[in-house]
């Protein structure tokens, strides 16, 4: 979830997790036993019947006209949820937040239908906490987006369920939960250069799929915690509780509360409220440097001048010499020279103040695609893990051994 810039990144429906608070609008729930629907101030209406079968989800959205979307979702009852998870045991819940609790399931592969511990496919749901006041809200925003749009990088919304005030939903299970987890948690086996491109690659094809769809998705919310791994490592975007439709046709931004995570959001909308599609291009500028430096945006235990990252970092990046003494040194040599100075580079358009200035995430996708395609030599490597490990000694990180980089090379896309 989002929050009106209260507190540090968390992960999301993934071991240990919490949520970021976010506040709502009003909202006003009318229900009876053949009906039920939601409204939220005037952005947006779903009308979803009461049954079991695949739904026809009619939404409302904010220019006025109507669009009819069947999405293959299931509207699961309250009590095949509590079968599927145990009755929400306690030792089933993979995580706590604003929003509620997520708790480990397991459902039928083909019905949905539940089963027991092991047997089908494990699913996370997402339980609202019934005094949270966003809860509507973002259930709402999770069906009206994930139930329209499907991408291999975007988190498999399987269905959802709202009954006695309660409104969960039912997504796949990733199994190795965040980005943000695997980065920054302590005692985590550090993840290798070729993992890391695999992860920013795959994050950067979801949302250049939101940006590229039509009137555009707003993903709003970019963050460490908010991308989640399957056991292949696939980066998948979770969390579509903040999302919002572009701006229409003539125009180049919406106006809105600005809501989202510290360090995370464009200093435009922060400042003006005025969000535009390429604010999200600055939220995975500060990912990528994360990602490249294996330190997150914002740790009040590092020094005064190191604590926010983006500050700490921006005269390292913009000096092709001095790229490589913030690269993350756990990786003991294995991020190329030339790919850390590039994707420094990237780094830095993403970040731009006007956001008329920052790359496209088309073109983040292609730069991402090229560094993949860096590859040193094993000379090259060698001084490069000698260099990293004396870094190290000098900055306090600590180390862990890591076998050489063996990705394969892929085809280089175009510079832009």
């Amino acid at each position: 979830m989002g929050n009106c810039f209260a507190s540090n990144p968390v992960d999301h429906h993934s071991p240990s997790t919490t949520f970021t608070k976010s506040t709502s609008v009003g909202a006003e729930t009318s229900r009876n036993n053949s009906k039920q629907q939601t409204s939220v101030g005037t952005s947006s209406n779903i009308s979803i019947s009461n049954s079991n079968e695949v739904q026809e989800v009619k939404i409302f959205k904010e220019h006025g006209e109507t669009n009819k979307v069947t999405p293959n979702l299931k509207m699961f009852s309250l009590a095949e949820l509590k079968l599927a998870t145990s009755n929400f045991r306690p030792d089933t819940m993979l995580g706590e937040g604003g929003f509620g609790r997520v708790f480990k399931g397991w459902v039928d592969e083909t019905t949905y239908a539940p089963s027991k511990v092991g047997v089908g496919i494990a699913v996370a749901v997402k339980k609202s906490n019934p005094d949270s006041p966003q809860g509507l809200q973002e259930w709402q925003a999770e069906v009206k987006f994930l139930g329209k749009f499907s991408h291999p990088n975007l988190v498999k919304l399987l269905g959802y369920c709202w009954e006695d005030k309660q409104f969960l939903l039912v997504y796949e299970y990733m199994q190795k939960g965040s980005l943000e987890k695997h980065l920054f948690r302590k005692g985590a086996e550090p993840l290798p250069w070729n993992i890391r491109l695999k992860i920013a690659i795959g994050a950067a094809r979801g949302l250049a799929f939101l940006h590229s769809s039509e009137n555009s998705v707003i993903y709003r919310d970019f963050k460490a915690s908010n991308i989640l791994l399957d056991r292949d490592y696939n980066a998948k975007l979770s969390d579509f509780g903040l999302a919002k439709l572009g701006p229409g046709e003539g125009n180049t931004h919406v106006t809105t509360r600005p809501m989202g995570t510290y360090g995370y959001a464009a200093p435009e909308y922060v400042a003006t409220g005025h969000l535009y599609v390429k604010s999200d291009v600055y939220g995975f500028g500060v990912v990528l440097l994360e990602l490249l430096t294996g330190r997150t945006i914002f740790d009040p235990n590092r020094p005064g001048g190191e604590q926010n990252l983006v500050k700490w970092a921006t005269p390292f990046l913009s000096n092709k010499r001095k790229v490589k003494k913030i690269v993350d040194p756990r990786l003991e040599g294995q991020c190329p020279v030339a790919a850390s100075i590039h994707v420094a580079e990237l780094i830095l358009r993403c970040l731009e103040q006007d956001p008329r200035n920052r790359a496209s995430m088309d073109e983040v996708l292609d730069n991402l695609q090229y560094v993949d395609a860096i590859k040193e030599t094993p000379k090259e490597v060698k001084k490069s893990t000698i260099r990293h490990k004396r870094s190290a000694a000098s900055t306090g990180y600590s180390h862990h051994h890591r076998s050489p980089n063996h990705v394969k090379a892929t085809k280089a896309a175009v510079r832009s």
